[in-house]
């Protein structure tokens, strides 16, 4: 079953052809595939039954993206491409070989051959493809030998070779064959494999009808997929080039005040990578994507490439000063062709983006009026939420996480090192939280929240209740979040202990639920870094001549034991330490470090 983020996804994908990425909770890419269709292929999988490993692999999916081609065939190259790149462990026979595709490539000697390769070096030669379909290209290599033969020999042996007869060798193997020969068969082939093929495939068309007519069909059925075969190698595509420059391409889109932009990285003539941007335009729109470039060459191990393509808006001489490098925009061809397909990949997700803002909208915010319908409260626009968080006990902490029409507000979060309370006692770390937090706000005259939820029952309940109305003459809704056995939210308590029950397919769930694994998120890092300073400072608290200053100078600067242990006596002279009492903290933790290794 799709999760809500991929159901909202789904129906934002483009009835193109291109390349899918599935991802692991993780974020790690677990599978990559093709289509002719991303909406109905990548659909398929969420909304069919499936058994064996592509059911486990549909069970692991939690996000996927997109890139968008202009044809099946680039989808294809760009496929093998991403899985030899990220070798997904559900790609499993693709992500087999050496990631190569064939070449047909004319030398470069005295006596030019034709011939098929499986890489472009820089040896002079004129190189075609890549060619996925290896047989394709294998046929249309036959064909071309037979129509514009060069040299199919060794060389010269003195007399004719068996494809001098055949009429497909000049003869480089008894005499010596003009250059100016060579040349002409050598442009005719160079215009054939760029496409121009109407004379050819006229030619075979006529000799099909007239195979036909004579009643030699299966003469009729090779030249037929002759045709075939020359069809799917001269058609054209981008993604993979003839040349190994290292070449970055950006475009951009705009709309509604934003701009999405995108990288392609070409490498090993090959697209290798993309990088995706979407963010408000504050200046000019082409301002900020000028901008953008230098700064994404000024990240560290960001090196430029030999060539950047950018669209003509674009002040490409100030670019080149900056960047010393070639900055170009192309006007025809495969780059131009590159170029457009870049920024229709940055209009795609920035038009995703606004819907799914919209989709978030608009759950978000019906999640909300659900939540207040459930408690019978005015409105839930800003809610407060506290959990607590020790270990045995010890380092007693609280936090509180809050939720604005139902998305976080970070910059509103508070921790909280509990000062009265020193065991675990829920009562009294919620009076102490509740009290601290109710009581500032009221000092400050600042706003109060709609709803406050407690991740725990009637005790931290009746806590809050007891400091709000008692204490402070507050009357804000609160309710305690309570898990099933299943650890999902299945109820909420309010006022006399009543049990609200949430359905695990409301909104009001999933907003609840969120609310609760962040706050115990939050409460939790906070613990963990609270214990790991306690345990650090004790730590440092039994070696001699380390004092509270020198402990504090040892947190400040290498923030863990462990880079303590890893620094030498230099360094820890460097925080203003003598050199007696820098020898002492190593020896000293050395000492413990060996002793918890004899432990384990």
């Amino acid at each position: 079953m799709a999760t809500p983020h991929i159901e909202r996804k789904l129906k934002l994908l483009p009835d193109l052809p291109g390349c899918y990425l599935m991802k692991n909770e993780q974020g790690k890419i677990i599978y990559v595939g093709k289509a002719k269709n991303l909406k109905n292929r990548v659909r398929s999988y969420f909304k069919s039954s499936h058994t064996g490993k592509t059911a486990k692999l549909v069970s692991q999916i939690r996000d996927f993206e997109t890139i968008i081609t202009s044809n099946d065939k680039e989808a294809f190259l760009l496929e093998i491409t991403l899985i030899h790149k990220h070798r997904p462990h559900y790609n499993i026979q693709l992500k087999q070989g050496n990631g190569g595709y064939p070449y047909i490539k004319i030398t470069n000697e005295h006596d030019p051959r034709l011939m098929i390769v499986n890489n472009v070096k820089n040896d002079g030669g004129y190189y075609f493809g890549p060619y996925p379909n290896v047989y394709a290209a294998d046929e249309t290599l036959h064909f071309l030998q037979k129509t514009y033969p060069l040299r199919r020999c060794n060389g010269y042996q003195k007399r004719p070779c068996l494809y001098y007869h055949m009429g497909q060798c000049l003869g480089a193997c008894f005499k010596e064959v003009p250059q100016s020969l060579y040349q002409k068969q050598i442009r005719k082939i160079k215009s054939f494999l760029n496409g121009n093929v109407n004379s050819a495939k006229k030619e075979i068309t006529s000799k099909m009808m007239e195979a036909s007519n004579n009643l030699e069909f299966e003469r009729a059925a090779e030249l037929r997929d002759q045709l075939k075969y020359i069809e799917i190698t001269v058609e054209k595509q981008k993604i993979i080039t003839n040349d190994n420059t290292t070449r970055d391409i950006f475009n951009y889109y705009t709309d509604m005040g934003w701009i999405s932009i995108q990288i392609f990285f070409i490498r090993q003539a090959r697209l290798m990578k993309r990088v995706k941007r979407a963010f408000p335009i504050v200046n000019n729109p082409d301002e900020e994507f000028l901008s953008f470039i230098v700064q994404f060459y000024k990240q560290k191990n960001q090196p430029v490439p030999k060539e950047i393509l950018v669209p003509d808006s674009v002040d490409r001489d100030v670019l080149a000063s900056i960047l010393n490098t070639s900055i170009k925009t192309p006007k025809r061809g495969q780059k131009l062709e590159l170029l457009k397909m870049v920024k229709k990949n940055s209009k795609l997700v920035l038009e995703e983006k606004f819907r799914l803002m919209e989709f978030g909208k608009r759950k978000t915010l019906g999640a909300v009026e659900d939540l207040s319908r459930k408690l019978n409260i005015p409105t839930a626009h800003r809610i407060e939420s506290f959990d607590h968080s020790h270990i045995q006990g010890t380092d007693i902490v609280s936090a509180m996480v809050v939720f604005e029409d139902g998305l976080p507000n970070k910059n509103m979060y508070r921790k909280y090192k509990l000062k009265t309370v020193d065991k675990a006692d829920e009562s009294a770390s919620t009076h102490e939280v509740i009290r601290r937090r109710y009581s500032r706000l009221l000092k400050e005259h600042k706003s109060l929240p709609d709803l406050i939820l407690m991740d725990g029952g009637e005790i931290q309940l009746a806590a809050v209740k007891d400091v709000l109305v008692n204490e402070f003459n507050l009357n804000i809704p609160v309710a305690g979040m309570v898990k099933d056995n299943k650890h999902k939210t299945s109820h909420l308590i309010i006022n006399d202990n009543q049990y609200i029950p949430i359905k695990h397919d409301s909104q009001a769930f999933y907003l609840v639920e969120r609310i609760q694994d962040e706050v115990h998120r939050f409460a939790i890092n906070f613990h963990r870094q609270v214990h790991t300073k306690h345990s650090l400072s004790s730590e440092l608290d039994s070696i001699k001549g380390v004092g509270p200053k020198t402990k504090i100078k040892l947190l400040n600067k290498f923030g863990s034991l462990d880079k303590i242990s890893d620094a030498d006596v230099k360094e820890l002279r460097e925080i203003g330490i003598s050199q007696d009492v820098a020898k002492n903290i190593k020896l000293t933790l050395d000492i413990l470090n060996r002793k918890r290794k004899s432990k384990k």
